[in-house]
């Protein structure tokens, strides 16, 4: 179990190769200013922290309508492993696994978010925890180590705990047969299922069932929450100007695409629903199985973890001349591989001839769904094609070929410093795919030619570097001014 660590004793900032640095660690919160925070039920700090009542043994989230327990029988996590590791179970009134993802679930290092984010995608439900470090490169003792100084439990307990977590979130909000949420969750049995989830949350899946009918597995809806505010309308504007017919959909308050990932295919429609601070998510699948993997996906494409009133406050003090525009949020793409192929057909042409490029490839390679409608090119497809329809110099087009043999061959991974190595990319194309496909948040795409153009309106000179670990942040600040 881990407490709340001493602010001074935590690193801001990690970097990661070149140009990219990633967020880690924020400065967290002391005792009594958590004490303040969940006195006053201060929405802001929903997801900071949590709160373990020894009188009940249940954690919380600083909003729980709950009537407040005393000081004295008061314990502050940074995070909810933290707080189950510790013996608490999750109260059912403010449900404290959905709040919106903490900073502080963030590791502090790039090995422990690499290791997080492969995790989250199943890892561990399918492969050794050997086989996990081995794609890491490092040793398992290295990775427990980190585990236990981070969260106060293994590898294996947070794999099990977030399987749980996902698991109560889909007794909560579906209909679906408590089966189907045993294999949608990772598990290969219902058995298994039910010990895992009453050791983890104290409680079995039929105590929090609230209803008893039962759904088809093709169609789901979910709720996904997020901090406000939210900038919908910018984002929504991105997108529109970037959008692939047949691939995605978009109208005032809905963004939707196809996707596949792995052999799994499907599509999904997010609508926004201000009020209520999240996005109502309606799903068809393939495959069960993969349901976890998926919601991370769209909880990254619609960047709902980001603190944006933390990240502009931060920018708000490093580039004072910049107007900001409360809630941007970082434009996601589906995978890696699409931010990349975006990336290869958008350097050095504007945002409507590289739209023009992908539509011409979706069209050309993209699948067919049975409604109609066209899933984004796979790496095999883009390989097999001598790429002649798009209107392109040769080069830029065994650019894009390389990069789809890279992955089709398993010879690139998510590590995009990789692709450097590949000609025909660099350091711009490397950058922007970090920032769509994986929502980096501190990326700074140097040399790019809108930023050149948004920095020279400014009327004070502004020093990227001050803006870590939030670049990628300040680029759409800075993209906003002339979009």
């Amino acid at each position: 179990m881990t407490s709340l660590p001493n602010p001074a004793s935590q690193d801001d900032v990690g970097r990661y190769n070149g140009d990219i640095v990633m967020h880690q660690d924020p400065v967290m919160l002391d005792p009594q200013q958590c004490r303040q925070a969940r006195l006053s039920r201060d929405a802001r700090f929903d997801g900071h922290f949590f709160i373990g009542v020894e009188t009940t043994g249940i954690f919380c989230r600083p909003i729980c309508p709950a009537t407040l327990p005393q000081e004295r029988n008061v314990r502050y996590f940074d995070s909810a492993v933290a707080a189950a590791g510790a013996g608490f179970r999750p109260c059912l009134r403010c449900r404290p696994d959905s709040a919106p993802e903490s900073p502080a679930w963030q590791g502090p290092a790039t090995t422990l978010q690499r290791a997080l984010r492969l995790i989250d995608d199943g890892a561990l439900q399918h492969d050794s925890l050997g086989a996990l470090c081995e794609r890491l490169g490092i040793g398992e003792r290295y990775l427990r180590q980190l585990f236990q100084n981070r969260f106060g439990v293994s590898p294996k307990t947070y794999a099990l705990y977030r399987q749980c977590l996902f698991a109560k979130q889909l007794l909560h909000q579906t209909t679906l047969p408590i089966t189907d949420i045993a294999h949608a969750s990772g598990f290969g049995s219902v058995r298994r299922f039910n010990d895992a989830f009453q050791r983890q949350m104290s409680l079995t899946p039929s105590a929090i069932r609230r209803r008893r009918t039962t759904a088809t597995t093709s169609t789901l809806t979910l709720q996904l929450a997020y901090r406000p505010p939210y900038a919908w309308e910018r984002l929504r504007h991105f997108h529109w100007l970037h959008r692939l017919q047949g691939l995605e959909w978009i109208d005032d308050k809905t963004f939707g695409r196809t996707f596949r990932l792995g052999k799994t295919t499907g599509a999904f429609s997010a609508t926004h629903e201000p009020d209520a601070y999240r996005f109502r998510i309606t799903l068809t699948l393939s495959d069960l199985r993969q349901l976890n993997p998926v919601v991370r996906r769209i909880r990254r494409l619609l960047d709902l973890d980001a603190d944006t009133a933390t990240i502009e406050a931060h920018l708000a003090r490093s580039a004072p001349a910049l107007a900001l525009t409360p809630g941007l949020r970082l434009p996601g793409v589906w995978s890696l591989f699409e931010a990349g192929v975006r990336a290869i057909l958008g350097q050095q042409v504007s945002v409507a001839a590289a739209t023009r490029l992908l539509q011409q490839l979706v069209d050309q390679l993209g699948e067919t769904d049975d409604e109609g409608r066209r899933r984004f090119p796979t790496a095999a497809a883009i390989a097999a094609s001598p790429l002649d329809f798009l209107g392109l110099p040769d080069s830029r087009r065994q650019t894009l070929r390389r990069l789809a043999i890279a992955y089709d061959n398993a010879t690139v991974g998510d590590d995009v410093q990789q692709w450097l190595a590949l000609k025909g990319i660099g350091p711009w194309t490397v950058s922007t795919a970090a920032l769509r496909g994986l929502g980096e948040p501190d990326v700074w795409l140097a040399g790019d030619v809108g930023l050149k153009r948004a920095i020279a309106s400014l009327d004070a000179p502004l020093d990227p570097g001050q803006a870590s670990p939030w670049r990628s942040y300040l680029t759409l600040h800075l993209w906003d001014q002339i979009l």
